[in-house]
């Protein structure tokens, strides 16, 4: 009895010093992502671009043929992010260039963006093994591309392509739903971000495409630009 009093005692006294030191050590993992960020954003496409082709902060790297980085334009006025890179995307380095390309490729030309006003991305650049979800430690570990990504390009919509991009941006929406959120690095930009169903998912489930079709119709606002007004 006296022993159980005496480990509770030693425990609670430990309490305030462990938690002090996950608390520093929060506060020092954050700062380095925050000065990772703005390197990354203060060097432009460029050195983000040579940084995503080196790195090697987890294991997909090791099976991995080509980083995916992007496909469109670099000053967007909507920015699709995707989940990660399938066997297509692997093999060329290019996102959404197989059957779900095809498909986004028929929302973008719904929406009337031309080739100057989107951009592509996914929450990963490496494709993990048997197109498996990304776990949370990768979308973790690739966040600050991402980010950066997002900075560099300051779209004025973001759509996330399902629930991958969404727990990577770090919103919780429902299908369908926009929020307004804050971007960018020093200087924060407000944009709105849309949630939509995945083209991958989507090749599945034709009996959700009248439902995808919607959200884009609800928010095209967002994105088309106001008719010129000549009188």
């Amino acid at each position: 009895m006296t022993e159980n009093i005496k480990e509770k005692c030693d425990k609670k006294q430990n309490e305030p010093a462990a938690s002090k030191e996950a608390k520093e050590a929060k506060e020092a993992k954050e700062a380095k992502e925050a000065t990772e960020l703005k390197d990354l954003v203060n060097g432009g496409f460029p050195f983000l671009e040579k940084k995503i082709s080196e790195c090697q902060k987890c294991a997909l790297c090791e099976t991995v043929t080509n980083k995916v980085i992007s496909k469109g334009s670099k000053t967007p006025t909507v920015v699709f992010v995707g989940e990660a890179p399938g066997k297509n995307e692997d093999e060329t380095g290019v996102p959404f260039c197989g059957r779900a390309g095809k498909l986004l490729d028929k929302y973008i030309a719904y929406m009337g963006l031309n080739q100057e006003e989107w951009a592509v991305i996914n929450t990963l650049k490496c494709r993990p093994p048997n197109n498996r979800t990304p776990t949370k430690k990768e979308i973790e570990t690739c966040r600050p591309f991402l980010t950066a990504q997002l900075s560099l390009m300051n779209p004025k919509v973001i759509i996330l392509l399902g629930n991958t991009a969404e727990k990577a941006f770090g919103e919780t929406l429902e299908w369908g739903e926009v929020k307004k959120t804050k971007i960018g690095q020093d200087i924060l930009k407000t944009v709105d971000v849309l949630k939509i169903y995945h083209p991958a998912a989507m090749i599945y489930q034709r009996s959700r495409e009248e439902e995808q079709y919607a959200f884009l119709d609800r928010w095209k606002g967002l994105w088309q630009k106001p008719p010129l007004d000549f009188s």
